[in-house]
């Protein structure tokens, strides 16, 4: 005869409730482009262009 199992939840992986990091400032794409379609942001050394497309996607490019 075969013993039946029954499902448990499986405790060991549950995580401990951490804080959610603070809010970070947000800026609208309107803000960052400034009425233009293309701007260039520096980041450090790198050069990268966030562009607005025709069909209202963003792309950001390196």
């Amino acid at each position: 005869m075969s013993a039946v199992r029954t499902a448990q939840p499986i405790l060991s992986l549950a995580r401990p409730m951490t804080r959610l990091p603070a809010a970070e400032p947000e800026l609208s794409s309107s803000q960052l482009l400034q009425g233009q379609r293309e701007v260039v942001i520096r980041h450090g050394e790198q050069v990268y262009r966030l562009r607005h497309t025709r069909n209202d996607k963003l792309i950001l490019t390196k």
